[in-house]
């Protein structure tokens, strides 16, 4: 095999640190980036967090405040800018002054935590303290306590949990028949059942006698609860020897109780949404701009920067390239705002209709007719708008809410399925609950507004809304 030399000329894309920075930043949610900008507040001492906001340049600074929205008397907000040299003068002698002349037993020093809920498992044992139980009862209704799941269900059967305790301590079945009683007995009702008719059941019987239509309520949730739930209202009634007046009363006072007793003492957890984009109607038109609350406000750090000018120290090549990483950040940070309102910008002056008529006036909307107009890529734009958020008059929504697919109308149009599916609940939402609509019905009576849509579709949206089909949404 003979060796030679070849020269060859090829083409090819190259991500430089930077660029992928920006697409990183691109992606992330509000509260990724807040996590985000804490990991390089961490690593990079050249930056830091201001809280007067972002700036950039004198000429940056003195830009013209937004627009007054049409609503008298509100005061104007200036937009925010970014910085990346320019650097807010403090005054530490007014700072330190404050702190000092702060009371120190004042309660604004300590933070207002929470109490801490108990748990189901710590309810049931704070009741169980107080009764009379022998120690063994006590410890065979611990037992139980703890064989309970998140909603309050014995979900492991009395046989299986008396062959998994060791024979020496002589346990029969009937005790634990007795301490399952005892369990049963304790609050909130209906925990410690061993089945959704149990539970209901058991709720039924903590009511007082002479609650109405308690025995009808207590005989449908013991041996007719599927009957119930597919709705046989005839078979119900047959069953139980009453009129449709019993029978629907019944219905709603079981509709009253609660089928996971349990659920109110799980932790939850509160996750509040950060609007990136405030839609707002500026002089009859819809106008999107950033929200100040969700930008975070960085700049470089002046003493850093300071002794890098000066040249001190022997870490000066460090520092330098610290310092550069900053302004590539703050500039990617700048970048992915910019964008977002750009992208958003778009979305809303193609939805106008949604915001003053609601979802029944959205129009089809995709991701490529967005990109063109912006003369972006379609994954930059799908990139914006996963977990970025819109406020508008009419609530919050994700981007991606306002794009979706279309159906044909006969008029030769399109028609958007967030629309569609805003009919097909204002059609269930109007129906009369003896004769619910088909998704049949609901077909015809949109290809009678000139949409046509087949009732496979109409299955699949009604689906999406979680609307029961028309045999569970028909009442007595």
């Amino acid at each position: 095999m003979k060796h030679s030399l070849q020269l060859k000329l090829s083409q090819h894309l190259t991500l430089t640190p930077q660029l992928q920075q920006s697409i990183r930043l691109l992606q992330l949610s509000t509260l990724e980036l807040q996590q985000e900008l804490e990991h390089f507040l961490e690593q990079n001492p050249l930056l830091e967090r201001t809280d007067s906001g972002w700036e950039e340049s004198p000429a940056r600074t003195d830009e013209a405040p937004l627009a007054r929205e049409e609503s008298p008397g509100e005061p104007q907000e200036e937009a925010p800018s970014l910085t990346s040299d320019e650097f807010g003068e403090e005054s530490w002698g007014d700072s330190l002054l404050s702190v000092s002349s702060r009371d120190d037993a004042d309660d604004q020093d300590y933070p207002q935590l929470a109490a801490e809920t108990p748990t189901l498992r710590d309810h049931l044992l704070w009741q169980l303290n107080l009764t009379q139980l022998s120690e063994r009862d006590n410890r065979l209704v611990r037992l139980l306590i703890d064989a309970l799941n998140e909603d309050g269900y014995l979900t492991l059967d009395l046989g299986e949990l008396l062959a998994m305790l060791p024979a020496e301590l002589e346990i029969e079945a009937v005790e634990l028949d007795i301490a399952l009683k005892h369990l049963q007995h304790l609050d909130p009702p209906g925990v410690g059942a061993r089945n959704l008719a149990e539970c209901l059941a058991i709720q039924l019987d903590a009511l007082p006698g002479e609650t109405p239509y308690r025995t009808p309520a207590a005989a449908i949730v013991r041996h007719h609860l599927d009957r119930l739930a597919a709705r046989d209202y005839g078979k119900l009634k047959k069953a139980l020897g009453c009129d449709d007046e019993t029978l629907r009363k019944a219905q709603a006072l079981i509709q009253k109780l609660n089928p996971r007793p349990g659920a109110d003492f799980a932790p939850f957890e509160t996750r509040y949404i950060v609007p990136d984009v405030i839609v707002r109607r500026i002089k009859g038109t819809w106008v999107a701009s950033l929200n100040a609350e969700a930008m975070p406000k960085l700049r470089i750090n002046q003493v850093y920067a300071d002794i890098l000018a000066r040249g001190r120290g022997n870490a000066g090549g460090q520092l330098a390239g610290q310092l550069q990483e900053a302004r590539w950040l703050i500039k990617n940070v700048q970048q992915r705002f910019d964008t977002i309102l750009r992208v958003s910008q778009a979305i809303v002056d193609r939805q106008r209709h949604f915001l003053e008529h609601g979802d029944v006036a959205m129009r089809p909307l995709v991701l490529r007719e967005i990109a063109e107009a912006m003369d972006l890529h379609e994954s930059t734009v799908s990139r914006v708008t996963t977990q970025k958020f819109m406020r508008t008059p009419r609530g919050i929504y994700e981007l991606k809410y306002f794009f979706g697919s279309h159906v044909t109308t006969e008029a030769g149009g399109t028609c958007s399925a967030t629309a569609i599916r805003a009919l097909i609940k204002q059609l269930v939402g109007a129906e009369d609950s003896k004769k619910p609509l088909s998704d049949s019905q609901i077909s015809d009576i949109l290809s009678n507004q000139g949409i046509v849509v087949a009732r496979r579709t109409i299955a699949k949206y009604r689906e999406s809304l979680q609307i029961p089909p028309v045999n569970l949404r028909k009442s007595i």
